[in-house]
C-alpha cells in the first residue's frame, strides 16, 4: 500500500515549481481559443455553446496533465496505442456517418471523432517508441517496425475516408522520427522515392475514371488547379473564402455584422466555423484580425519548442516537436485552402475552428507540454535519468 501512494505520490504531486510554469503559452492558448468563440459565435451562433464546452473540458484536461509526469503516461504508450485502435475499428463498425464519412462517434447529443484523438496519441506513442530505440534508430528493421505500426491507425483512418487527417498525422510522425536522429542517407533516400512517387500520384488522380482517390477527392484537387472551370462546382466555397478575406480589407467589417455584402451573410460559405473559418476572420477582423491569428499560432508553436529543447530527455523533447508540428502543419494547411494556396482538405485551423473533440485534444496535448516544461530542472533521485513505473 505504501509503495502505491508513492507511485500514487510520483504521478500527481511532484514538487513542481511555480516558476517553471509557462503561463505565456497558457495565455496565448486562451486568447487564441477566445478569438475563435468569437468568431465562431459570429459565423455559427448555434455552434459557440458546444465550443465554450470544449474550452471548458479542454482546460480541465489541460491542467490535470499539466501536473501529470509526462514519463508515467508515455509509460502508457502501447496501452495508448492499442485503445486507440479498438476505437477507430468501433469506428469502422457503428460509427456516424455524416456526408459519406463514418469519422464520429455518438455519445448522447454530442459526437466525439477519434481521429482528432489519435493525433495527440500518435505523438506519444512515437515520442516514446524513438526513445526507446534511440541507439538502434538507424536499423532498416526498426524503422520498418516504426512505420509499419504507425501504418495500422493510418489506415484506419484513411478508410473512414480521412485522408486529410491522415497526411496530417503520417506528416508529423515523419518529423518526430527526424528530430530522433534518423540518418541524412534515410532522409535523402525518402526524398528520391517520395518526389517522383508525388509527382506520378497527382498526375494519376487527376485523370477520368482512376480508383486511387474518391471522386469527391479528385473534384478537390481539379477546383484548386482550374478555378474558373469549377467557380459554380467544387471550387465555388474557395473562390467566396478568398473574396471574404479580400473583402475585410485592414481592419474587417466587424463581428456579427448585419452587412449584405457580407459572404457568411450570404451563405456562401457552407459550415464556416470549421474548415473555413479563417474567411470569417478575414472578413470580419481584417488584415490584422488575421494577422493576429497567425502571429499567436506562430507564438505558441515557438513557445512549445523551446520547451522540448529544455526537457530532460528525448521523450519529451520529441513530444513537444511532434505538437509543434501538429498545430503549425494544421494551420498552415487551413489558412493555405482558405486562401486558394492549396486543395480543399477539411484540416481545421487550431484553437480557433469550431470542434469539441479537437479543442479538447489540443488542451490536452498543451497539458503535456506545460508538464515537460515544469520538470526541466527536476532532479529525481535517479540523478535525472529516465524512471519508469
Amino acid at each position: 500500500m505504501r509503495d502505491l501512494l508513492k507511485r500514487i505520490r510520483n504521478i500527481f504531486f511532484k514538487s513542481y515549481s511555480v516558476r517553471e510554469f509557462n503561463l505565456p503559452l497558457l495565455i496565448l492558448v486562451v486568447v487564441l481559443t477566445m478569438i475563435g468563440l468569437a468568431v465562431i459565435g459570429s459565423a455559427n451562433p448555434d455552434a459557440r455553446a458546444k465550443q465554450i464546452l470544449g474550452m471548458v473540458l479542454g482546460m480541465a484536461a489541460l491542467l490535470l496533465l499539466s501536473v501529470t509526469d509526462y514519463i508515467w503516461i508515455q509509460d502508457l504508450h502501447w496501452f495508448l496505442y492499442g485503445g486507440l485502435i479498438f476505437i477507430l475499428l468501433f469506428v469502422k463498425l457503428f460509427g456516424e456517418t455524416y456526408n459519406g464519412a463514418k469519422r464520429w462517434i455518438a455519445i448522447g447529443s454530442f459526437t466525439f471523432q477519434p481521429s482528432e484523438l489519435a493525433k495527440i496519441i500518435m505523438i506519444l506513442w512515437a515520442a516514446r517508441f524513438i526513445m526507446t530505440h534511440k541507439r538502434t534508430i538507424n536499423k532498416f528493421s526498426v524503422i520498418l517496425q516504426y512505420f509499419g505500426l504507425a501504418a495500422i491507425p493510418l489506415i484506419l483512418i484513411y478508410i473512414q475516408p480521412d485522408l486529410s487527417t491522415t497526411i496530417s498525422i503520417a506528416i508529423v510522425l515523419v518529423v518526430i522520427l527526424f528530430m530522433g536522429g534518423i540518418s541524412y542517407r534515410y532522409v535523402i533516400a525518402a526524398f528520391a522515392v517520395v518526389v517522383p512517387v508525388t509527382v506520378i500520384f497527382l498526375n494519376i488522380v487527376v485523370q477520368p475514371g482512376q480508383k486511387l482517390i474518391a471522386s469527391y477527392q479528385q473534384d478537390r484537387i481539379l477546383a484548386w488547379l482550374e478555378p474558373e472551370k469549377y467557380s459554380t462546382e467544387d471550387g465555388w466555397q474557395q473562390q467566396n473564402s478568398i473574396m471574404a478575406i479580400g473583402s475585410g480589407r485592414l481592419s474587417g467589417k466587424g463581428l456579427n455584422n448585419d452587412t449584405a455584402e457580407s459572404v457568411k451573410n450570404g451563405n456562401y460559405i457552407v459550415e464556416p466555423e470549421t474548415d473555413f473559418i479563417f474567411a470569417i476572420v478575414g472578413e470580419e477582423l481584417g488584415f490584422i484580425g488575421s494577422c493576429t491569428v497567425i502571429g499567436l499560432l506562430a507564438f505558441i508553436v515557438f513557445i512549445i519548442i523551446r520547451i522540448g529543447t529544455q526537457a530532460r530527455d528525448t521523450g519529451g523533447q520529441l513530444l513537444c516537436y511532434g505538437l509543434a508540428s501538429q498545430i503549425a502543419f494544421q494551420g498552415f494547411m487551413n489558412i493555405a485552402v482558405a486562401t486558394g494556396i492549396a486543395p480543399n482538405t477539411g484540416i481545421p485551423l487550431p484553437f480557433v475552428s469550431a470542434g469539441l473533440t479537437s479543442l479538447v485534444s489540443l488542451y490536452a496535448g498543451i497539458g503535456i507540454v506545460l508538464n515537460v516544461g515544469l520538470q526541466k530542472n527536476y532532479i529525481s533521485r535517479t540523478g535525472g535519468e529516465l524512471t519508469t513505473w
